[in-house]
């Protein structure tokens, strides 16, 4: 079970909430606030796995209440407003509805959440490094995770484009395999032939992004999963 915690300053948007969170079976409701100070004071006394947080609240904001947080919960943000994506974002929140949530939509946050609580959970048998090895033309090349800028699958064979070199590394490897050797947090499929790493966007245009003088595609399938982190704004034409 995934212990949830509902922060709303609206009754009738924690209401909604509070039936939404009781329709997920994994989910338990501890508790609802309407604010951040109340919800601070249930986080003292139980422990919370994830956070259903309003961003506009009278008091302290959901933002200001995340800034000053450590060891912090996976958090949702649930708001009205469009325009505070980029902070949460920032904030490295798991999602970022926009209200009126459809059941669909808050489902698909809820088994985002679940996927990321079962992977906290699982005993870790070695820590995630820092780097990996692709064949090469018979050698071993060792590609350093930060150095990746995007990669591009060419059926059985993938380019990896690395910021500082200008020739892309071809190996021959599935793109779902690449994908698990790259930390969910940093990179993102965008295209059922591209992999990004966010760090490394310089602009977004459309269906388009830019990373420096390179252009990479954005398919409809993919589209959501990306603007629900980046920014829900850019989704208008």
């Amino acid at each position: 079970m995934i212990r949830c915690l509902a922060v709303d300053d609206e009754l009738l948007s924690l209401d909604l909430l509070e039936d939404n969170i009781r329709r997920i079976p994994f989910l338990q409701l501890i508790a609802r606030c309407n604010n951040a100070y109340e919800a601070m004071e249930v986080m003292q006394r139980e422990p919370i796995d994830l956070i259903f947080l309003d961003i506009q609240m009278a008091g302290l904001t959901g933002t200001q209440f995340l800034q000053g947080m450590t060891n912090r919960p996976m958090v949702i943000f649930i708001t009205a407003y469009k325009k505070y994506a980029l902070d949460g974002f920032e904030l490295d929140v798991l999602d970022y509805l926009v209200k009126p949530v459809p059941f669909e939509r808050f489902l698909k946050a809820v088994n985002k959440a679940a996927e990321y609580h079962s992977l906290k959970k699982a005993p870790v048998v070695n820590p995630v490094a820092d780097y990996f090895f692709v064949n090469v033309e018979y050698n071993l090349v060792k590609i350093a995770i930060n150095d990746i800028s995007y990669i591009e699958g060419l059926k059985d064979y993938i380019k990896i484009y690395l910021h500082n070199t200008t020739k892309p590394i071809l190996t021959r490897l599935m793109m779902k395999a690449i994908s698990e050797k790259l930390p969910p947090s940093r990179f993102i499929r965008v295209h059922k032939s591209y992999i990004i790493s966010l760090d490394k966007i310089t602009a977004i245009r459309k269906n388009r992004i830019y990373i420096n003088e390179h252009i990479i595609p954005i398919s409809d399938s993919y589209r959501d999963d990306l603007f629900s982190i980046i920014d829900p704004r850019n989704l208008k034409d």
